[in-house]
């Protein structure tokens, strides 16, 4: 099987055809840096290093543009706020999202631009988009003609006639349709500007992604991606901007769901918002990551912590797995994926599928380590691995290594300092032959939700199903 991805705008499964054989293109709608990042912020970049990964473990060279908008309404109106510079707030947010991406193990994109960096390219963008009659200046403002771009809506499913305004220009005017929207807005007294042949001023929202794609990726490239709630207007305006000169734009659209929190999308506005710094407390960086990657991309996720805490179990049992290999027969390779986690993977990034191939390998190679088949067992670890650091959740690879740790990990690392002094009590018991003392800590162990197994190696511990530190 060849691999398969939903297109939004065509509403099917397609196959992936790149334009470029053995290469393929990735622009990612990054973070608009007003605030730390959110669970329901971040889960668009973990889904979409899934596909990353994924794409360059088929044979594919990738290039990856992800965006950071650093100047916008909401970063101005927050500067103002707290009285510092727009450029502050930014700043400060910019590397808070860096930060998330980094501990929940996301690989860096080729190339990460500001839009701040870009203005030049958005003039040259508005200039020909002028020139063709596809937009207009009102004085120091620059709009999009809706209406002559015969497609628009064509993404979202809408039709214009049944549009609301455009919401970054209500109540303007000056425009020749209440439905077209602003690439460039005139300068107000404090707030960031530059120069344009129309005057100063700021770059809409929309201008820049179109200006950025095309820099890095060119007029034609192969994936847009983005969350569910930029088809409209966001996706839908960049297509307006792009097609309407000619550009083919982007090959195939994916759009990742939201995460939501008593059915509602999580956000700030609603008072529901968990940051990531926050939760990372709570559980380890990997098993949150392993959270948001263990539902389909497309699916929603309804957050809690009871359902978070479930799923880290689950994660547990895949470590502990590989620990107990690892402890039998020194240090793990990482071997060949197993063909039908493949194929999940290929049928539009089939994470859920692929996660119950997994651990029914994880299931084989325990069977493998009671029958003392420690060969059967490390290949199976190995195969675990492989198709694990394609979900960037193997715990065993150096992106992981010296990850900042939550309060939940540093509670388990208490309670094994105490379970391993009561194991080399129980181990010096065995020593003696002093089989009561040696039974009675394990029936503690036991009592307590503690599994003990005696292995080659010495004796290691785990807790029994449905038991957590």
């Amino acid at each position: 099987m060849s691999l398969r991805l939903h297109d939004t705008a065509t509403r099917a499964v397609r196959d992936f055809v790149p334009l470029e054989p053995g290469k393929a293109s990735l622009y990612l709608c990054g973070a608009t840096v007003q605030a730390a990042p959110h669970v329901g912020h971040i889960r668009s970049g973990v889904n979409f290093d899934v596909l990353g990964r994924w794409l360059r473990a088929s044979g594919y060279e990738v290039t990856f543009c992800r965006n950071v908008t650093d100047i916008d309404d909401k970063i101005i109106a927050k500067g103002e706020a707290e009285g510092r510079p727009w450029w502050s707030v930014a700043t400060e947010f910019e590397r808070e999202f860096g930060w998330a991406y980094d501990v929940l193990g996301c690989t860096r994109p080729t190339v990460e631009p500001r839009a701040t960096g870009h203005v030049p390219e958005m003039i040259e963008l508005m200039e020909a988009l002028i020139a063709s009659g596809h937009a207009y200046a009102a004085g120091s403002d620059v709009y999009f003609d809706v209406r002559s771009f015969p497609e628009y809506g064509a993404l979202s499913g809408q039709r214009p006639d049944a549009m609301e305004p455009a919401g970054d220009s209500v109540g303007d005017d000056r425009k020749r349709d209440p439905r077209d929207f602003a690439l460039w807005k005139s300068a107000k007294e404090g707030e960031p500007s530059w120069p344009t042949p129309w005057g100063r001023g700021r770059p809409g929202w929309h201008l820049e992604c179109s200006a950025m794609a095309g820099k890095y990726l060119g007029p034609a490239f192969d994936i847009h991606g983005g969350g569910l709630d930029l088809i409209f207007p966001h996706h839908e305006n960049e297509i307006a901007q792009s097609k309407s000169l000619g550009h083919p734009f982007a090959q195939y659209w994916l759009h990742n769901a939201w995460v939501t929190t008593s059915g509602e999308k999580m956000s700030k506005s609603l008072g529901n918002s968990l940051l990531v710094r926050e939760v990372v407390q709570r559980v380890r960086p990997i098993e949150l990551r392993y959270y948001l990657v263990s539902a389909h991309y497309r699916s929603m996720i309804e957050f809690s912590f009871e359902s978070l805490e479930e799923t880290a179990v689950s994660f547990r049992r895949v470590e502990a797995f590989l620990d107990r290999v690892r402890d039998e027969a020194g240090e793990l390779p990482v071997a060949g994926r197993a063909a039908a986690f493949d194929d999940a993977m290929d049928d539009d990034l089939g994470v859920p599928q692929a996660l119950a191939v997994i651990h029914d390998t994880v299931r084989a190679g325990n069977s493998a380590l009671a029958a003392r088949d420690v060969d059967a067992a490390v290949a199976a670890a190995g195969s675990v691995r492989a198709m694990l650091d394609v979900l960037g959740v193997d715990p065993h690879a150096d992106e992981w290594q010296g990850v900042s740790r939550g309060e939940d990990d540093r509670l388990r690392e208490a309670v094994d300092q105490l379970v391993q002094g009561l194991l080399a009590a129980r181990a010096a018991a065995r020593e003696a032959k002093d089989w009561a003392t040696a039974d009675s800590i394990r029936d503690q162990l036991k009592a307590a939700g503690i599994v003990v197994d005696d292995t080659a190696g010495g004796s290691r511990w785990s807790l029994a199903e449905g038991k957590d530190a």
